[in-house]
């Protein structure tokens, strides 16, 4: 099992981001032919996010791991379900699901602040993102978290790359301040990034990223992963993925047990 540093654990619980260097050196050529496979052959939630006549190209797509071998060899196989469990704090480990997001070179498109929670079907503190860069990232592309605000005790709005709040009806949730003309006020986090490094977010932590006018690929694979204390939450409007099905065989605040998230850490047996 790999180890982290206290320090990376403590940053990651504090800050709600950690930058984690060189964890996964060994797994990049196997992701990145999983992600041509997988923009050769989309799944049925893939997205091109550019509007008709606009330069670049902006791709996303999720929850392939079970179809793309690359995929799920890197969600088992790999040290993250481990790393995932460190930074949780967390004895037991699940898959929630892989989100894939490729800008490519002169894309001129941002991905707007948000956090992630909101979108999904999942209650609980226990809960991780590794975001993996395929390609070299320099720092002006990089996607931005805020450190600390996993911990504000706010929800904001989901809201789609187009920049359009989703339609919820919950007072709990409120629209995302302008952070970008206050940046001054916010601990915002970016780093040069080499494949093999990862940035581990808590889906709280609010992020965005900024276009890429560079002349290479931003190729970013996240695997999200969820802990021990975690529970099936339903949300009053849409959610991101959306787990077909999934309604008729949870009710709120029962674990997230289901095929859709199997457990791979502690390692099972034929898995």
């Amino acid at each position: 099992m790999p180890l982290l540093h206290h320090q990376q654990i403590e940053t990651f619980q504090r800050d709600g981001v950690v930058l984690l260097q060189g964890v996964f050196d060994d797994w990049i050529e196997t992701l990145r032919v999983g992600v041509d496979s997988n923009i050769a052959n989309p799944g049925p939630f893939a997205r091109d996010y550019l509007d008709d006549g606009q330069a670049g190209r902006f791709f996303g797509d999720y929850c392939n791991w079970s179809r793309i071998r690359e995929y799920r060899q890197f969600m088992f196989d790999s040290p993250a379900p481990a790393i995932a469990a460190q930074l949780m704090q967390s004895d037991q480990v699940r898959i929630f699901h892989e989100h894939v997001l490729v800008k490519e070179p002169g894309t001129n498109k941002i991905t707007p602040w948000h956090h992630d929670q909101p979108y999904y079907c999942v209650d609980g503190r226990q809960v991780c993102s590794l975001w993996i860069p395929l390609d070299p990232v320099d720092i002006e592309t990089c996607p931005q978290f805020i450190a600390g605000s996993q911990d504000w005790g706010r929800w904001f709005l989901p809201r789609k790359f187009s920049g359009i709040d989703y339609d919820h009806d919950d007072a709990q949730l409120e629209s995302m301040p302008d952070i970008d003309a206050n940046r001054d006020r916010y601990d915002i986090r970016s780093w040069s990034l080499k494949p093999g490094d990862a940035i581990a977010f808590h889906f709280l932590t609010i992020h965005g990223a900024p276009a890429n006018l560079s002349n290479h690929r931003r190729r970013g694979f996240a695997a999200r992963w969820l802990g021990d204390d975690t529970k099936y939450a339903e949300r009053s409007g849409e959610i991101s993925p959306p787990f077909p099905g999934l309604e008729a065989r949870l009710q709120p605040g029962d674990p997230m047990i289901a095929k859709e998230f199997p457990l791979v850490f502690p390692r099972v047996a034929n898995a």
